[in-house]
């Protein structure tokens, strides 16, 4: 059952952990990426077998670097971009994500939990995405599971 949280009576971190205990996959869409908070739900999505069993993950708010990829990337512009630019940009926002842990005093958990990202990102247990074209702070919470009253996304091979 879909459900709206305003984390002043109705709590969405124990709810999201609950449902994602019985969901096959999920697409999350959120403004900021933070590596901590990712810590307090990395275990539970860890457990999917990656690819179409993952977390898709679409942040709209990143601004470090965020003007030049807009820019390289803009739709108007019909300058074409080489691929070193894209890596270079690439590059600049993964070492943006690393700085976040740079802010206050690194913990023994944080760097488990960058670990277990960089493992779930390369095993495509988890999928990231910026979206550049405007500033999207939205926050949705999509939970995938074989269930008639709630949603799942449909596989590359049962689109087909």
């Amino acid at each position: 059952m879909p459900g709206t949280f305003d984390n002043i009576e109705q709590f969405l971190l124990p709810v999201l952990k609950d449902t994602l205990k019985v969901s096959d996959c999920a697409d999350f869409c959120v403004g900021y990426f933070n590596l901590r908070g990712w810590k307090l739900l990395d275990e539970l999505i860890d457990a999917w077998q990656g690819n179409e069993n993952c977390c898709r993950l679409l942040v709209g708010m990143q601004s470090a670097s965020k003007e030049d990829l807009k820019k390289a990337f803009s739709l108007l512009d019909k300058d074409i971009i080489d691929n070193a630019t894209v890596i270079r940009l690439k590059k600049r926002i993964a070492e943006d994500f690393r700085e976040q842990l740079t802010y206050g005093t690194p913990t023994n958990a944080d760097e488990k939990a960058l670990q277990r990202l960089r493992e779930q990102l390369k095993a495509r247990k988890v999928i990231v995405k910026l979206f550049l074209r405007h500033h999207l702070h939205a926050k949705l919470y999509l939970l995938h599971r074989e269930d008639a009253n709630n949603p799942y996304r449909k596989t590359k091979t049962e689109l087909s």
